[in-house]
């Protein structure tokens, strides 16, 4: 099987590297995969519950996530057990990598939020960005980071964001 092909009952482990280790790995289902965007749907992968304040991640969320072999984000999409929408979870990362059964993604700590009804639109984490020092290490990466971020924000403050996932 290609690393193209989609088996709609194939697992994938989804692996997030931070910092050259591994900050988490779980368990998903590959959805698609077009050569260029892959789709996985995976449970809410952390211990209890992750409240941010403006939304929380518990058992029985189910996120619908996508990563790009040629954008630098991804897109998760954060739905409670019930299947009400609670909003969007954007990661900027480096291009994902799909080999066998782990999708590999570098996190590059820069992230964005929007909420189910656009109404709450939040760029986060850019403390941590800097203090990554990515910007000194790798400046056409951060720089890369940096726009990927303005251009999620952008899509995700005008209304067009469905057309990314869709």
């Amino acid at each position: 099987m290609s690393a193209h092909s989609a088996d709609p009952a194939r697992p994938v482990d989804v692996v997030l590297v931070k910092g050259g280790r591994t900050k988490i790995r779980y368990a998903a289902e590959l959805l698609s995969d077009d050569g260029t965007r892959i789709a996985v749907r995976a449970p809410w992968a952390g211990d209890g519950v992750r409240d941010f304040g403006f939304v929380r991640f518990e058992t029985g969320d189910v996120f619908t996530e996508y990563y790009w072999r040629d954008r630098w984000y991804a897109v998760k999409e954060v739905r409670a057990a019930t299947g009400a929408l609670k909003g969007w979870y954007c990661d900027v990362t480096r291009p994902a990598t799909l080999f066998g059964t782990e999708l590999v993604v570098e996190d590059l700590d820069l992230d964005l939020w929007r909420s189910a009804d656009g109404t709450d639109v939040r760029r986060l984490d850019e403390d941590e960005f800097a203090e990554s020092g990515l910007a000194r290490t790798d400046p056409e990466a951060a720089a890369a980071a940096v726009a990927a971020l303005d251009e999620l924000e952008t899509l995700a403050r005008e209304g067009d964001f469905g057309a990314l996932l869709g």
